[in-house]
Formats: structure tokens, C-alpha cells, sequence
């Protein structure tokens, strides 16, 4: 039994590991067949490890998740409110930026109406939206509070805003600087900032 269970980590960590790989090489869409291949295993062992491509998805981006988790709980000490949870979702965006699928794992999450909704099952509750859900809600909140941003903003808004900016610049020339751009331009908004008034 211990010999099984040593073989079911190994096979764990290997395909984990080709995971990353292919996912940092196609994106979302690695193939799970072809991870299976490199691993050498079947594909009814990753399967079993990893029962949905979502699953996958999840288990391949948990460092970079947990990072952001980290930087929130560093933001959520900073003076500014306004200016910790924009840092933390300029962050986001660049993370989502650089990590291949990333954006695209977090398209599955369903949208929320309030900040840190409860997801309904387990399995919900440990995916990586609902993570940084978790995480950045009391730097949204603070900011809400403190009417530092726009009362009824909620995290799935912001969620969005990253998304949609990371999926839209991806195959870009420069993706990060078209990213930070385009963070910048929806933060600021499309309206030039207003000229000073005349001296009397």
C-alpha cells in the first residue's frame, strides 16, 4: 500500500510538471493526451489525478495564485486603500499576462454579485478565483468603505477588468506593455484630465 501511494506521488509530481510545460508552451488548451504521453502514464492516470481540465489548470497555477494572495495581505497594511487595491489588481494583470492560461482559468468563474460570495461546494471554494476572492475582498472593502473607488464595485467586476485585458493582449507584440496601457487607460478613463482654471 505505501509502495502504491508513493507511485500515485510521483506520478502526481510528474504530471504536474509536464503540465506546466505544455501549459506555459499552448496555453489552456495543452493537450491533456499529450501530457499524458510525456509523463508516461495513461490517460486514465491523469484523469484520475486531475479529473477536469480545470482541475489541471488549477493545480498548474497554485504558486503564482498563492503569490497573489501573499501581496494582498502586504497591500492590505498600506496607508492608501485606493492605491493597494489598484497595486494588487495591476499585479493580477501582469500575473495573467505572463502565465500562460492563467486568464482563461479564471474565465470559469462564475460572477458574484457581492464581494466574497460563498461558492456552493468545496471544490468551488478552493478554485483560484474564489482564492483571490478571498484574499483581496477586505482590500476591495477597505476601498468601498473608505469611498476610495465607485460604491457597488464588487470583486467579480475587477476580476473582469484583468481577464479581459490579459485575454485581449495576449497574442499582442508586447502583450505586457499593451497590458499596462490598457490597466492604465481603465483606471484613469477615456476623459482627459481637466485643464487647470484660468488665473484671474
Amino acid at each position: 500500500m505505501t509502495g502504491q501511494r508513493s507511485d500515485a506521488r510521483r506520478n502526481y509530481s510528474r504530471i504536474l510538471a509536464v503540465a506546466e510545460a505544455e501549459v506555459a508552451r499552448h496555453g489552456a488548451a495543452a493537450s491533456l493526451e499529450q501530457v499524458a504521453r510525456t509523463a508516461g502514464v495513461g490517460s486514465a492516470t491523469v484523469r484520475r489525478h486531475f479529473p477536469t481540465r480545470q482541475a489541471l489548470l488549477e493545480a498548474v497555477f497554485q504558486e503564482r495564485i498563492q503569490a497573489l494572495c501573499e501581496r494582498a495581505e502586504q497591500l492590505s497594511r498600506a496607508d492608501d486603500s485606493r492605491a493597494a487595491l489598484l497595486d494588487w489588481l495591476h499585479d493580477l494583470v501582469r500575473y495573467a499576462v505572463s502565465a500562460r492560461g492563467l486568464a482563461d482559468v479564471l474565465t470559469y468563474e462564475p460572477p458574484t454579485d457581492v464581494p466574497a460570495a460563498e461558492p456552493a461546494d468545496a471544490q468551488a471554494q478552493h478554485s483560484c478565483g474564489a482564492v483571490l476572492e478571498s484574499a483581496a475582498t477586505p482590500l476591495l472593502r477597505r476601498a468601498l468603505r473608505e469611498e476610495a473607488v465607485r460604491p457597488g464595485v464588487t470583486f467579480h467586476d475587477l476580476l473582469t477588468l484583468a481577464v479581459g485585458i490579459a485575454l485581449a493582449t495576449e497574442h499582442h507584440a508586447e502583450p505586457a506593455v499593451q497590458a499596462d496601457r490598457l490597466f492604465t487607460l481603465t483606471v484613469e478613463g477615456l476623459s482627459p484630465s481637466p485643464r487647470p482654471l484660468p488665473r484671474p
